[in-house]
């Protein structure tokens, strides 16, 4: 009993509130004194809770005298606050972002291996359109059933696979750089993108952020989706790749970025 008076509570009932209307529905109707009796209240305290119920319309009131009191149905009740709540979160959708006209999602950082897993596993379980992930093979194995499921109820999913593992759903795209990039980073990275608007990336093994702001989860997509363009044509022409840019694409490396003092794949 002591659950639905914290319940009712909740919802905006007082104490003694939530005692008369689980009182009512036990004997209507009745009077005052009776209820009082029933809730184990003063019946002060139960005229008053009678009064605020009744101006909500939540306890109906006779003529008789002594006047006797009903509670609404608990199926009412609860449609009704379904109803107000419903509305309210509609109105609160529809106004907040109003509030600030510049306003930006902000930027989470998670710390600790078992946090970022947990947040990773959230984030692919409320996927309803796309995933784009790269992820190390130690660490795909904590989301793999997540990410099969995601797949199984028609989820979009494409794979940056970092060390040799493969999977049996899914596009997957096949890293070789995976050493360079743990050892230079000096930690195993994630990136993962769902439904092309919330990210989470960073050093796996420390801390990452997670984000749900537009432009950052454009530039993710930018980047997940042109590393698979670099690995699709790496494998479909991998003599002519290495025939104009050496092995492991040193020279295309060299030409671009000033290789020796800038850590990146």
């Amino acid at each position: 009993m002591e659950n639905i008076i914290e319940k009712l509570k909740s919802l905006g009932f007082n104490s003694y509130e939530a005692k008369v209307y689980i009182a009512l529905l036990k004997k209507y109707p009745a009077t005052g004194y009776e209820v009082s009796q029933l809730a184990d209240i003063p019946q002060s305290r139960a005229y008053d809770a009678l009064k605020s119920l009744a101006v909500d319309k939540i306890v109906i009131t006779t003529d008789d005298k002594p006047q006797k009191y009903s509670p609404i149905s608990p199926k009412e009740l609860t449609q009704r606050f379904k109803r107000k709540i419903n509305s309210t979160i509609d109105y609160l959708e529809k106004k907040l972002p109003n509030v600030k006209e510049d306003y930006n999602e902000p930027l989470h950082t998670i710390s600790g291996y078992e946090n970022i897993l947990v947040k990773l596993k959230e984030i692919i379980k409320n996927s309803k359109k796309s995933i784009y992930i790269e992820i190390w093979k130690e660490d795909f194995k904590h989301i793999e059933k997540e990410l099969r499921a995601a797949y199984d109820r028609d989820v979009d999913v494409k794979i940056v696979a970092l060390g040799e593992f493969t999977t049996n759903f899914g596009l997957v795209y096949q890293h070789a750089g995976a050493k360079e990039i743990e050892h230079n980073a000096g930690s195993r990275l994630v990136y993962l993108l769902s439904d092309t608007e919330e990210c989470l990336f960073g050093k796996i093994e420390q801390n990452v952020t997670w984000t749900k702001n537009i432009d950052v989860a454009y530039l993710l997509l930018n980047f997940i989706v042109h590393d698979m363009y670099l690995l699709d044509v790496g494998q479909n022409f991998p003599e002519q790749l290495k025939y104009f840019y050496g092995a492991g694409m040193k020279n295309l490396k060299n030409k671009i970025l000033a290789y020796d003092s800038i850590n990146i794949h």
